[in-house]
């Protein structure tokens, strides 16, 4: 079994940054990708940032030169550091991940969830 705990959310006022962190335990070879996804209230979740099992990034629009994902792979932990924030980024932030098990199995977990509120 994994478990992928996150840590980091709260209140920031707009134009403020904030660090979420992700840290994944249990039987666990290595991740494969990892990724951070938001649900706002009344909308669905999204996508905001991943990085795939090639290395390659993705970014969506709204968080572009803002947001930057990152992942240390020894340590099985991901963050994403986040500047100039408006109040539209005001979510819950899910980390994800793909992680290759010690069984040689493959599988997806999310994290639980954490509050970000971006307000004055």
């Amino acid at each position: 079994q994994v478990q992928l705990v996150e840590s980091g959310g709260g209140l920031v006022q707009p134009g403020g940054s904030l660090t979420l962190s992700c840290a994944a335990s249990g039987s666990i070879a290595s991740i494969y990708s990892v990724g951070w996804y938001r649900q706002a209230p009344g909308k669905q979740r999204e996508l905001v940032t991943s990085i795939s099992g090639s290395g390659a990034t993705f970014y969506a629009d709204s968080v572009k030169g803002r947001f930057t994902i990152s992942r240390d792979n020894a340590k099985h932990t991901m963050s994403l550091q986040m500047n100039s924030l408006n109040p539209e980024d005001t979510a819950v932030y899910y980390c994800y991940g793909t992680v290759d098990m010690l069984t040689g199995r493959r599988n997806s977990y999310w994290g639980q969830g954490t509050q970000v509120t971006v307000s004055s």
